[in-house]
Order: C-alpha cells, then sequence, then structure tokens
C-alpha cells in the first residue's frame, strides 16, 4: 500500500534529453516497457507545448487537466513529471515499493498534477467526457480536457458511449489523444480517426514520434466539436 505523498521539488531536470535517464531510473516494471516508451514522445510534446498547468498550478480551478487511461506502464508519464517539477527526481528510483507513492498505476491522491486513479482500462475517456462537462457547467470555458487512451482501449464498449455523447453534446474542450502501436484486439475499419469522425469530432492521425507534427494535431481548430489525435507508433 502507498503510503507517502509528495511535496512539489523547487527544481528538476528538464528537457526532452533528459527523459531516458529518467525512465532508466525506474526498475521492475520491464513487460510494461513498450506501453510506456510508446506514450513518450506524445506526453513530452503536450506538456511541454500545450498544456496550460504547472506544478504551482495543480489545484488551480482554470488549469487544463489531463487524464492518463492507459495507466500500466507508466514509467514515461512519471519522467515527464518529474522533468516538468511536479516530483522529485529522487523519488523515481522507488517505483513500484511498498511505500512509494509511485505506483505501477498512478495514484491521484499520492503524486501532484495526477487528475485520476487509473488502471482498469476503459474508464478514462468517459472521466473526461464527465469532467468537460463539469467544467462547462462551471462556466469554466477556457480549461481544456486530455485523455490519453491505447487503441485497444478501444475494445472496451464504455469508450464508445462516451465518444458518441461527447460528439453529439459538443465538447469542444474535450480532446482524446489515442496512442496507436496496432495492439487493437479488433481494430476499425477506414482506421481509429475515422470512428471518432462518424460520431461528430474532428480527428487526426500523425506519426507518434514527430514532435512538429504532434504540435500541428493538438491545436488545430476544431470549432464546436471535441477533437481526437491518432498518434501511431511502432506496434507493439
Amino acid at each position: 500500500m502507498n503510503t507517502t505523498t509528495l511535496e512539489t521539488p523547487p527544481t528538476a531536470p528538464s528537457g526532452y534529453a533528459a527523459l531516458p535517464g529518467l525512465m532508466s531510473l525506474m526498475t521492475g516494471d520491464e513487460k510494461h516497457d513498450a506501453a510506456a516508451t510508446s506514450t513518450l514522445d506524445a506526453l513530452w510534446v503536450l506538456y511541454d507545448r500545450v498544456l496550460r498547468v504547472s506544478p504551482s498550478e495543480v489545484d488551480s480551478p482554470g488549469r487544463d487537466r489531463f487524464l492518463l487511461s492507459k495507466g500500466h506502464g507508466p514509467m514515461a508519464y512519471y519522467a515527464v513529471l518529474a522533468a516538468k517539477g511536479f516530483l522529485p527526481v529522487s523519488t523515481l528510483p522507488t517505483f513500484g515499493a511498498y511505500d512509494s507513492p509511485l505506483g505501477h498505476h498512478p495514484d491521484r491522491t499520492l503524486v501532484p498534477g495526477v487528475e485520476i486513479g487509473s488502471g482498469s482500462l476503459g474508464h478514462g475517456l468517459p472521466l473526461a467526457v464527465g469532467a468537460a462537462l463539469g467544467l462547462r457547467a462551471q462556466g469554466l470555458t477556457d480549461s481544456a480536457v486530455w485523455v490519453l487512451i491505447g487503441d485497444a482501449e478501444l475494445d472496451e464498449g464504455s469508450n464508445h458511449e462516451a465518444i458518441a455523447y461527447a460528439g453529439a453534446a459538443g465538447l469542444a474542450r474535450l480532446h482524446t489523444l489515442v496512442i496507436d502501436n496496432a495492439s487493437a484486439t479488433h481494430g476499425w475499419p477506414g482506421g481509429i480517426a475515422s470512428r471518432f469522425e462518424a460520431a461528430g469530432w474532428s480527428a487526426t492521425t500523425v506519426d507518434g514520434r514527430d514532435h512538429e507534427a504532434l504540435y500541428a494535431a493538438y491545436t488545430q481548430p476544431h470549432p464546436d466539436r471535441p477533437h481526437a489525435v491518432v498518434a501511431r507508433v511502432e506496434p507493439k
């Protein structure tokens, strides 16, 4: 059981080049290395150039929200949070230990900047829909909601209900980032982006290792409707 909470450190190593070294500090979950590295570039560009959130604003009502639904293999996520100063680098080697706040799935009560506790796949997108609705109800129309899911999560029916509802409700502040490493059981005829487009979303597909392509996709205008970015990476 994780019992230690984290205080936000004053400084931390930064820059994309620091990430492999930060990830190497976390061991014991090597079976999920591929799941972790598949998200690395997409997460970095999002936190480095797009998300309006910082260690000093983790509780600010007007912050952007990022929800990690693909919660297994969170080493890249922790590395990015450390590089951006949300958690101490010295905590990374404790990953997965009994009394460490850094579990094999992130815990929102233990790690600053983590918005949801993720474990069972298929829950993140429905939660993101709820977050977007809640922000709209409060009049916080400048706050964006981002959720990262894996392509295999689209095997879960809960995601399709969320996709259909979000499109019909015109949740323009909702963004879904799909990491496509060809691990889905069923796939989707016409590609993943077509599933979102059929429900009224804006959607685009890019190389998940190309930082400029990711940034362009993240910032693509999509008035009055939610937006999906499918980031293709090497097959698992």
